[in-house]
């Protein structure tokens, strides 16, 4: 029979550590898209915008 030790897990550095402030993504750019047409655009095209493209969709 196969006995398996139970391994000791460091919760000290757990996700609470790193999101300090609640927020699971970097640092918002202050950039703003029209979200609807930019996923219709993706739809009809199949693949993910380019940068280029997407520039398009930012409101200024």
């Amino acid at each position: 029979m196969l006995t398996m030790e139970r391994q000791q897990v460091d919760s000290t550095h757990d996700i609470s550590y790193y999101a300090k402030d609640s927020r699971l993504t970097g640092e918002p750019d202050g950039k703003q898209y029209e979200w609807r047409e930019m996923i219709e655009k993706y739809r009809q095209l199949g693949r993910p915008l380019t940068d280029d493209e997407a520039e398009k969709f930012r409101i200024k």
